[in-house]
């Protein structure tokens, strides 16, 4: 499962390829987590301007005031914080940064979201394993992975702060909170800077990618009734399943945008269900 990838960004190459139109349908969320190595690895709040600022590299130490003000009575080194973040292209990074991106006016102008960028600090190393990885070696680091590798290496996870001004942690109930609000028909968002009060700010959605006219290749409408009940299934009872896999299941006003979708695939111009 790939989380926050690009290819469901891509309808306008495809439908200029094809000619055709394209629906994305979520089928779960996912969360990148910020994740960090220090003694005892306390639990750490990080609102938002600390954590831009972290990543800009303008706060460059563990104790600095800013971050000691949103942990009071935890003991933070007098240590350098290493940044270690993607370097090959990553729907990761790619959340992350557009979170970055709408919480930052600074980031925005000077780095941007992308699934690559240039980033001002840091030190760069392929896939979430890599990430991972690299800051249990290094005391003092500090980057960001999908929940899922935090989780099964056991990694601490900061709370961030939402827009609502709470510090929410990753977790799979979190996860799913994010997509609480109003979901747009063009599917193709991260929920990240979720207005949902007890929304893990930094979460996106994985898709499948359909035809919505199913009638081509020579495909018979069995076929094309056999596809969209599977995808039907998946969005619906097949979101008992995520979980098993660190991803969090759709909320119920996702799933009444699913159905939307689902039912505006056609066969020969049809509605198929």
């Amino acid at each position: 499962m790939s989380l926050g990838g690009t290819d469901a960004f891509m309808n306008d190459e495809l439908i200029a390829a094809t000619g055709a139109d394209i629906v994305n349908i979520p089928t779960c969320l996912g969360a990148v987590a910020v994740t960090y190595h220090l003694d005892d690895n306390p639990p750490l709040n990080l609102s938002q301007d600390v954590l831009a600022d972290i990543f800009l590299g303008k706060i460059t130490k563990w104790n600095d005031r800013e971050i000691a003000a949103l942990n009071p009575g935890v003991e933070l080194p007098d240590k350098s914080i290493i940044i270690i973040h993607r370097s090959d292209g990553s729907g990761t990074t790619n959340i992350f940064t557009d979170f970055l991106t709408k919480i930052s006016p600074e980031w925005a102008e000077n780095v941007g979201m992308g699934k690559t960028v240039e980033w001002p600090v840091g030190i760069g190393v392929t896939k979430n394993s890599g990430v991972a990885g690299m800051i249990k070696k290094l005391s003092g680091a500090i980057g960001y992975v999908e929940m899922s590798y935090a989780i099964e290496n056991n990694m601490p996870v900061a709370a961030i702060e939402n827009r609502s001004g709470n510090f929410i942690a990753p977790s799979l109930r979190s996860t799913s909170l994010s997509a609480e609000g109003d979901i747009p028909e063009d599917t193709r968002v991260f929920m990240t800077d979720t207005g949902a009060e007890n929304g893990y700010p930094i979460t996106g959605f994985t898709w499948i990618i359909l035809y919505m006219e199913q009638n081509y290749n020579e495909r018979t409408r069995d076929q094309a009734r056999a596809l969209v009940d599977l995808v039907w299934w998946m969005t619906h009872e097949g979101q008992a399943y995520p979980e098993g896999l660190n991803y969090a299941p759709l909320p119920e006003r996702a799933v009444a945008t699913v159905e939307n979708i689902i039912e505006s695939i056609t066969y020969d111009g049809t509605p198929i269900r």
